[in-house]
């Protein structure tokens, strides 16, 4: 099926991040139950699957904290397709321990045997993914190892010429590590060759992909420590102010990320060479984009790096324009979405519309009795893209129901609904809307309560981990979804109606797909 772009036409999708998804192992993946869920999202008639940064993270397991803007996460990919290769042993998951330490011992093992088998056809594929992707991947596996050589110490804490990447030091040091770099870079081959595959199973069932680029990257990371020329650190990687938010809805003291701020009369003279080549990694894999915190592009939130919260900081103009003008000189098609919530000015406003970015809505945002309030459905343009919450969000059940009564009468008069539609109503408001692009977060779809929350902002901890189970998802459900698809001309360009059978009855593990 030819897939067009997919925000010409109306359409609804889902959010749901690859490591939420059910399975034996540790987290979701790239393994049998990522194309089951495809088969689900083209039964219920949604032509878009929506996921979060699908980088490598630090220990806090955040995606918008990634060791590289352009490597995978090891994590998502499959052992079952390493065992269909016969990499692994076929009753490796009868082994599984609850460890991220033990899945990523069995990954290697399993790269170990592929490396030596001989396979003429694999090693050359990997060797021209390497050659094609050694822009970036080399500096990655380097990082990556040194990384490891440190004990996973920051790499502001190694010794002083490997923390300035002088190139000679750098030799030197991974000098007896040949084994480990071509098993870091043969794990991201395995990555983006099984995002590959699924990403084709997507398109053949009518199913965009549709992805997430954070605007800042995180000071331990491959990018910074290669180039740190890109960014507002000295020569040794420290910052003297770093990136947040101030305060807004989600919290009084706003958002200190940390994150280290770009040295954008660099960029600039580069003609934003590193931004190109970060977004031609996420063109190759995604069919849209969104760009998270949009509104950095054109001022960010500048804070001391002092300073224990977001709330003593200042807005400082960035070269937006020029950038994304770059971009659209750069590739035939950009098919992006801007990340548009909180503080938004006139200014952020009119770079959205200059470049024709979509922004986005969120209906739990829009009941505060204002009805000018831009969230309300009756206040939606068609270039928009709808949701009933993100991922920053609680459920739509569970915000609702936690609400202060003046919402949720708010709330049932708008949509005319009882607290028993609930969020049903609101996943039905938000497929009415005007809006091109309607996506639904898994845990809405599901109807989930408290407990259900995948990130709550300005926190650390318990976060990132939710992941949902083939049995709460009722019968019901993808007929429901698709009757609510079809009625308000959601359905694209001819999504096929696809078969999805009752999940009740499939085993734990099945044959994989490979």
């Amino acid at each position: 099926m030819k897939l067009h772009n997919p925000l010409e036409q109306r359409r609804s999708g889902v959010l749901l991040h690859p490591t939420s998804l059910p399975g034996p192992w540790i987290m979701g993946d790239m393994s049998h139950n990522a194309y089951r869920f495809i088969e689900f999202l083209a039964a219920s008639g949604q032509t878009i699957w929506q996921v979060l940064p699908l980088g490598p993270t630090h220990g806090d397991s955040s995606p918008y904290q990634c060791l590289s803007t352009h490597a995978g996460n090891p994590l998502l990919i499959s052992l079952d397709w390493m065992v269909d290769k016969g990499w692994l042993p076929e009753d490796v998951w009868q082994r599984a321990e609850p460890t991220t330490e033990w899945r990523l011992k069995i990954l290697e093992a399993g790269c170990v045997k592929a490396l030596a088998s001989g396979d003429q056809e694999t090693l050359e594929d990997f060797d021209r993914f390497c050659r094609g992707q050694a822009f970036w991947l080399d500096d990655y596996v380097n990082y990556a190892v040194l990384k490891e050589r440190h004990h996973g110490a920051s790499w502001t804490q190694w010794p002083l010429p490997l923390r300035r990447a002088e190139p000679a030091a750098v030799a030197t040091e991974l000098e007896s590590s040949a084994d480990r770099l071509q098993l870091r870079k043969f794990e991201q081959y395995l990555f983006f060759t099984q995002w590959r595959n699924l990403r084709n199973y997507a398109h053949s069932h009518g199913v965009y992909l549709f992805g997430d680029l954070p605007i800042f990257v995180a000071g331990d990371s491959a990018d910074v420590w290669a180039h740190r020329e890109n960014f507002a650190v000295d020569e040794n990687g420290k910052c003297m102010v770093v990136a947040g938010v101030p305060p807004d809805a989600f919290t009084d003291e706003g958002q200190r990320w940390g994150n280290p701020l770009y040295n954008w009369p660099a960029l600039e003279k580069s003609n934003f060479k590193w931004w190109l080549e970060r977004l031609r990694t996420h063109f190759s894999i995604y069919d849209l984009v969104r760009i998270d915190h949009f509104r950095g592009l054109e001022s960010y939130w500048e804070i001391p790096a002092t300073s224990e919260t977001a709330i003593n900081g200042e807005w400082i103009k960035a070269p937006g324009a020029a950038l994304l003008q770059a971009v659209q000189d750069s590739f035939s098609e950009m098919s992006l979405v801007a990340e548009d919530l909180g503080i938004i000015t006139d200014a952020v406003h009119e770079l959205r519309s200059e470049f024709a970015i979509p922004g986005m809505k969120v209906l739990q945002f829009a009941f505060d009795g204002d009805m000018h309030n831009h969230h309300l459905p009756h206040n939606h343009s068609a270039d928009m893209v709808v949701y009933t919450g993100t991922h920053d969000n609680d459920t739509s059940l569970s915000w609702y129901q936690s609400a202060s009564d003046q919402t949720r009468h708010l709330v049932r008069a708008y949509l005319e609904c009882s607290d028993h539609d609930m969020p049903w109503a609101l996943i039905r408001s938000a497929m009415m809307s005007v809006a091109n692009t309607t996506i639904i977060p898994m845990q809405d779809v599901l109807s989930l309560g408290a407990g259900h929350r995948m990130n709550t902002p300005g926190t650390t901890a318990d976060n990132w981990h939710w992941r949902f189970d083939w049995s709460q998802l009722e019968d019901h459900v993808a007929t429901s979804l698709r009757e609510l698809t079809e009625r308000y001309s959601r359905l694209g360009d001819g999504n096929p109606v696809g078969s999805f059978q009752d999940i009740n009855s499939w085993p734990l593990v099945e044959r994989r797909i490979a």
